[in-house]
């Protein structure tokens, strides 16, 4: 079990493509087209809010340079003018204190001037508040932007999944492609709403920044920009290492999820077969997967953060001994290094940041690309505009020279021709592997035949829409599929329209469901799981009979319909479909006695070829094909029946 399931998850697919990230990453920029409007507004807002918080430490660094001159002013001798104090010190021997202070406003003899030291805080606070307001608004306008494009990817790929061919779904797993439309995006969503808004502030800060600094002194904006080459090194080589780690996270994420929904759905044939140990193991095989994914992926991501921390520190202590040598010679105020060491923080931190967000962007994109994997797969072909349909249904199915193969090199089907009347019961028998689901198949277009057409109604069912197709067609499969709700929904799914409770009771009361129904605690009002929990499996696909019926179509398919049901109960069955199949053609996939011989024809399917035609009668008399089947299979319920 572990083998055969363990290479049919890691085999084939789209997954064994490599990660294109550059691709993917502007393929979900793309998304947010319809969202410029807001963009807009949102880039205004941070743009303001970058530049008011670019500004602020330069008004903090003239609080700063007041202070401090007041300071100085007060220690000096009143009645002199700034250059006169500065000249006397030079001529004591103290020329390097004047250089210092000759970059310093200050007036001999007065102190700290408070009103100007209070005004020019108060600026700063309000400035430091308006960004933060307008920061708020972006943050929303960010929330909005994601919610919104998110809204829509969902809608595109619940779209996409209803135009897909039954061939997309038969090659892949169930939990697989649901991890692709709900774990995936929702990865995507919370990356957009970590990382959208703070990328963008991080980006134009670094821009804003980087001009203020340029602004109060070019040299040390030069020096501050020697760790940058580093600083783009480290985060290029730790990207690159940890990429195909955060793809293989999430591939790993979806197997495990495929694996666990089939356990779980089968947990009971697990445990029939004592495959417990078999499917724990396989369980933790990929467990252990996904562990070393993440694990790699967070940890080679996550080196990036305390790298580019080193790279700021770094750039701090270059930045505090030039600045401390410009202030020493006069070139710079003690205000401005104050302000650029600010500077150089602000500067670091959105590099930082973007570093950090790295891991959560390169997760994103992964789980974009397999989004986008889905969107791209190749859709069933469009239904054509505009549709034909028949004049009136009246149930006459041709097949003219069908072919078909799911393979291109290996052909099932070849060169298949049949009439079918109106009203008539066509079974289908044959053993497995020979054709006959797939013959349903193809009268559904679940499949398109690759040669050949089909014809209902003297209207080829290629130029037909599938939903008015599909539309005359009520299928009951051997598989039994029951939705959350109570009985009486689950019925009524099968109409296209409003119908009432008694339309739903007749139904059923057809299908000899209504006397089971009725002894269920709340009747037609018992809640069932999608599970069909608290129902036998025959009683399932007695719902889902009465369910065909109340659909009332013009063709019946039944794919081993009443497999699930006892011999008896299937007689009633029968007893009932024959008065329900008055005017409506039936297509009968079984192997039951009960519904072969009261067929209007028998076709006898082996390899993909119509060996045999007649009635049950004829084709006993014959001594062919049928009647070697017959005699395999069907002596013991004669037996039984008679």
């Amino acid at each position: 079990m572990a083998g055969p399931m363990g290479r049919m998850m890691a085999g084939g697919g789209p997954d064994s493509r490599s990660m294109d990230f550059k691709g993917s990453g502007k393929r979900l920029v793309a998304r947010f087209r319809p969202e410029r409007l807001t963009i807009a507004a949102l880039l205004l807002c941070v743009v303001l809010s970058v530049g008011l918080n670019v500004v602020g430490p330069k008004i903090l660094g003239r609080a700063t340079d007041l202070v401090f001159g007041g300071i100085i002013g007060r220690r000096m001798p009143a009645g002199l003018t700034k250059e006169q104090v500065l000249e006397g010190m030079r001529q004591r021997g103290q020329g390097d204190i004047a250089d210092m202070l000759s970059g310093t406003d200050f007036t001999p003899g007065r102190g700290i001037d408070f009103d100007r030291v209070g005004g020019v805080l108060l600026l700063a606070l309000g400035t430091f508040l308006t960004a933060g307001l307008l920061m708020a608004v972006a943050t929303r306008l960010v929330n909005r932007t994601v919610n919104r494009t998110m809204y829509r990817l969902r809608e595109d790929v619940q779209g996409k999944l209803s135009r897909l061919p039954l061939a997309y779904f038969d090659k892949r797993q169930r939990g697989e492609v649901l991890s692709r439309a709900t774990n995936d995006i929702d990865n995507i969503g919370q990356t957009l709403q970590q990382s959208m808004g703070q990328l963008i502030n991080s980006l134009l800060t670094i821009v804003g920044v980087l001009a203020m600094m340029f602004y109060v002194s070019w040299l040390l904006a030069l020096v501050a920009l020697v760790t940058v080459p580093l600083s783009f090194l480290v985060a290029t080589r730790v990207g690159k290492r940890s990429q195909p780690h955060f793809v293989q996270q999430w591939r790993t994420t979806g197997q495990l999820n495929a694996h666990i929904e089939e356990m779980y759905t089968g947990h009971t044939l697990v445990k029939v077969f004592g495959r417990q140990e078999e499917s724990a193991k396989l369980f933790a095989e990929q467990n252990e997967a996904l562990y070393e994914a993440g694990f790699r992926a967070q940890f080679n991501s996550g080196i990036m953060q305390p790298l580019m921390m080193f790279v700021s520190n770094l750039n701090y202590v270059l930045v505090a001994v030039v600045g401390g040598l410009r202030v020493a010679s006069g070139a710079l105020s003690i205000g401005d290094v104050q302000a650029f060491i600010q500077y150089s923080r602000q500067f670091s931190m959105p590099l930082t940041q973007v570093a950090s967000m790295a891991n959560l962007v390169q997760s994103g994109v992964a789980s974009a690309e397999r989004v986008f994997e889905l969107l791209d797969a190749e859709e069933q072909e469009p239904d054509p505009q505009p549709a034909q349909k028949p004049e009136r249904v009246r149930g006459r199915v041709e097949l003219e020279h069908v072919s078909f193969r799911y393979d291109p090199d290996k052909p099932l089907i070849e060169d298949l021709s049949l009439k079918v009347e109106p009203g008539h019961t066509v079974a289908i028998v044959g053993p497995t592997g020979a054709g006959k689901t797939t013959l349903v198949n193809l009268l559904m277009r679940f499949y398109e035949v690759t040669g050949g057409r089909i014809l209902l109604d003297g209207v080829d069912i290629a130029r037909m829409s599938r939903e008015e197709l599909r539309a005359q067609i009520g299928m009951v499969l051997q598989d039994t599929w029951l939705f959350g709700g109570t009985i009486a929904e689950n019925i009524a799914y099968g109409a296209s329209r409003e119908v009432t409770r008694g339309e739903i009771e007749e139904a059923a009361r057809a299908a000899h469901a209504d006397r089971f129904i009725r002894t269920l605690p709340d009747g037609y009002d018992t809640v069932i799981d999608d599970e069909g929990s608290g129902v036998s499996a025959g009683e399932k696909q007695l719902i889902t009979i009465a369910r065909a019926f109340l659909s009332d179509p013009a063709i019946l398919v039944l794919d081993e319909a009443t497999s699930s049901v006892d011999t008896r109960t299937e007689v009633l069955i029968q007893k009932a479909m024959a008065k329900l199949q008055h005017g409506r053609t039936s297509f009968v996939i079984a192997h039951r006695l009960s519904t072969v011989r009261d067929a209007d024809t028998i076709l006898v399917m082996e390899n993909g070829a119509i060996v045999e035609q007649g009635t049950h009668g004829e084709l006993l008399a014959a001594g062919g094909a049928y009647a070697r089947l017959y005699q395999a299979q069907f002596a013991q319920a004669v037996a039984e029946v008679d």
